[in-house]
């Protein structure tokens, strides 16, 4: 996921232009922040958030940032870049793109350089003390969002140059044609009686969005499940039910904890032979939030509806899709539907044989939710003799990093990475590393965050720290986090499968970003159509089972000794297994988003779970076994991050990922060649140009579906 800088709201104006896990004690009061705050901003030099990092790459210095910085640098920031705004509108010389355009890239310095350590640090290290900050800072970056948006002689400024830019070079015109849709779409033509109405539900909406994803990371950290007796662990290896009882330790509770992962689904239930405990988990998983976000599902789906009508839209979705490759949401609707039905039939006949393997057990009972994992994975081991503890000791996390994802990288592209333990981090686990490319030049720095922690968001993300842009002369800071469960003190981390393609995954995006080679910061790196961005990701995890890439890194842990062949042709083999559950509950996932949105203003909802139950009838998906990937109460794509009627965009995407990957493989698969080629046409584009071109510069033709339906395994 390319996850958005902070809450929808307020990220587009912050892109104009010693803190740890445990960074400072417990404040009861936000003024007490504050009051500590404008002590620490009489400092002066102490805030290093005020100014530009000294660091390579201006890499935050995160052994320096203290709570107390943020608020006095967001107030410093939003007056600086108010000046700056108003230096843009009281220009008395004609607009120009120079004196409008490229100033307003070149505004907001100090905004987004703490904008950017804080909100990123906010979904890593978050505390109450985070929470505060937050809860009274973005009503304000709301509020500084509109003040620009809105401003009338701002937007004249940009009208005129617009009106006139057929003189300027194509990615000039980019520009223009960037800055004049944001500010048409965010409301600059709408009446001032419009405009105070446009305030006000952007003021609701930044505030319920946040609270929304606040009450998420409270969930992840409340809706534990507690085990006391160990038997009730049947079918968890002995290194997994202690990594459970490390869990337990760390959080000062007795026993054996077990924590959500983001998904509806969890991981855990194909190891637990207890059904009871199955269930539990899965209530857990699916009802979580209910009481806390249920109501704020109903609430923001209304307030964008009433937004959307306020633009001249019929929906949220129209207005969103409008500004993606999709278009419109009938284009969006006729792709998930058309793969419905397909993967409906495959999911129920994966659902046929797993029900004759609860009858081969020797039990009784209809499959339900809470089962089918555990009964597919006996299903799976059957039909390809694989068990999961015999292949993870192969996906070591070390060397499926350096072995795999790195090894590929420098294959396909020359890259070269290398640790860099002298950098300063946010959290002990962090890793840091410089990225040189195949001249020897330095092109940026990357982190990996890997393990699951309380504060922590759940899933797994890309995220830029400094993008990269030629304008600014600023070389690209990146990091991937990712939510392996840690193992316990001095064992190994083996990775499931899943969790190898989840690494190459957000490394796909980390690359988007690392070589963008863009002028302006607002086309640069992964600041693309929702619907494009998630392709460089998908197309990167298929180097994870690129047979070159796979026999460098799936070595046993202990041994060194390399997976056996067969096993590895089982792996391979299986990854199509439950493709049809896996296909449900993603198209049930998108949409769940996509209705949600398609309301019109003044729809009347009463109940999440019954909104739920007639959209997914209403597409033929209304499966009780195969929930859908995310319910609306924890669905953070769709109601506390920028993914809002646009979860539909991995499976855009995935059309051209598949395609992409095919064309490579006729010319010759993991070849520097291919990479380069990629590199130019794609990666290094950002948004400067047409995306659709983009694509066909590569391939030579608009991608299609035939190669997706074959990754899925739903056509032969």
């Amino acid at each position: 996921m390319r996850k958005t800088l902070i809450t929808t709201a307020v990220s587009a104006a912050l892109m104009l232009g010693a803190c740890s896990e445990n960074s400072a004690e417990s404040i009861t009061e936000t003024q007490s922040v504050k009051t500590e705050a404008q002590t620490s901003a009489q400092k002066g030099a102490e805030n290093v958030l005020l100014h530009k990092s000294t660091l390579q790459d201006q890499a935050p210095q995160f052994d320096k940032l203290n709570i107390a910085d943020y608020v006095p640098a967001f107030e410093l920031g939003m007056q600086q870049h108010k000046a700056e705004i108003l230096a843009i509108t009281d220009n008395a010389a004609p607009a120009t793109f120079d004196n409008t355009l490229v100033a307003l890239e070149t505004s907001g310095a100090l905004l987004n350089r703490v904008s950017r350590a804080f909100f990123n640090l906010a979904g890593l290290i978050s505390d109450d003390n985070f929470t505060k900050i937050e809860g009274d800072m973005v009503p304000k970056l709301t509020e500084h969002e509109d003040n620009i948006y809105l401003d009338a002689k701002l937007f004249a400024r940009i009208k005129a140059v617009y009106d006139a830019k057929d003189r300027l070079n194509a990615e000039d015109q980019r520009l223009v044609d960037f800055y004049y849709n944001k500010f048409e779409r965010a409301g600059a033509k709408l009446s001032d009686a419009d405009k105070a109405k446009m305030r006000e539900l952007n003021g609701e909406l930044a505030k319920l969005g946040t609270e929304f994803s606040q009450n998420i990371l409270k969930s992840f950290k409340e809706d534990v499940i507690l085990v006391q007796d160990k038997q009730q662990l049947e079918g968890l290896s002995e290194d997994e039910i202690a990594s459970l009882a490390a869990a337990a330790k760390e959080a000062g509770k007795e026993g054996y904890m077990i924590t959500l992962v983001n998904t509806t689904r969890q991981p855990i239930l194909s190891r637990l032979a207890n059904r009871e405990l199955r269930k539990t988990i899965w209530e857990t998983s699916a009802y979580r939030a209910m009481d806390s976000n249920g109501p704020l599902d109903i609430k923001l789906a209304q307030l964008r509806a009433e937004k959307a009508q306020l633009l001249g839209y019929p929906s949220w979705a129209a207005y969103t899709v409008a500004d993606q490759m999709a278009k419109t949401p009938e284009a969006v609707y006729g792709i998930l539907d058309d793969l419905a039905p397909k993967a409906l039939a495959k999911a129920k006949v994966e659902a046929a044989d797993i029900q004759a393997e609860i009858a081969k057990s020797g039990a009784d009972f209809e499959l339900q939710a809470w089962d089918w994992a555990y009964y597919a994975e006996k299903v799976r081991q059957e039909r390809y003799s694989l068990d999961e503890g015999l292949v993870k000791p192969y996906f070591e996390f070390n060397r499926v990093l350096h072995d795999g994802l790195f090894f590929a990288m420098n294959k396909l592209y020359g890259i070269e990475i290398k640790s860099r333990d002298d950098l300063p981090v946010w959290h002990k686990d962090v890793k840091a590393f410089e990225v040189f490319d195949k001249d020897g030049s330095s092109i940026g720095l990357f982190y990996l965050d890997p393990y699951a922690r309380p504060g922590k968001n759940g899933g797994a993300w890309m995220d830029e720290l400094v993008t990269q842009s030629g304008l600014l002369k600023a070389k690209p800071v990146v990091y991937n986090a990712l939510n392996i469960p840690k193992p316990a003190e001095g064992q190994p981390t083996l990775m499931t499968f899943d969790e190898v393609s989840t690494m190459f995954h957000e490394f796909g995006h980390a690359i988007h970003g690392l070589f963008s080679q863009v002028k302006y910061p607002s086309l640069a790196g992964t600041s693309t159509a929702r619907d494009f961005v998630e392709f460089p990701s998908q197309a990167n995890e298929d180097w994870s089972v690129d047979p070159q890439v796979i026999a460098n890194y799936a070595k046993h842990y202990k041994t060194g000794e390399a997976i056996p062949a067969d096993l590895l042709a089982k792996v391979l083999k299986s990854q199509q297994f439950n493709q049809g559950f896996g296909t449900v509950e993603y198209l049930a996932a998108a949409l769940l988003d996509m209705e949600w949105h398609s309301i019109p203003a003044g729809t009347e909802i009463k109940d999440v779970a019954a909104f739920e139950k007639q959209a997914l009838a209403k597409h033929g998906l209304d499966y009780a076994p195969i929930p859908s990937r995310y319910k609306s109460t924890y669905f953070s794509h769709s109601f506390g991050g920028g993914y809002s009627a646009g979860y539909y965009a991995y499976l855009w995407t995935e059309v051209f990922a598949a395609d992409s990957f095919a064309v490579i493989g006729k010319r010759g698969g993991l070849k520097l060649e291919n990479g380069t080629k990629y590199r130019e046409t794609v990666l290094s584009k950002g948004n400067s140009q047409d995306l659709m071109q983009d694509y066909i510069n590569f391939s030579g033709s608009k991608p299609t579906t035939d190669a997706l339906l074959k990754r899925r395994g739903l056509v032969n």
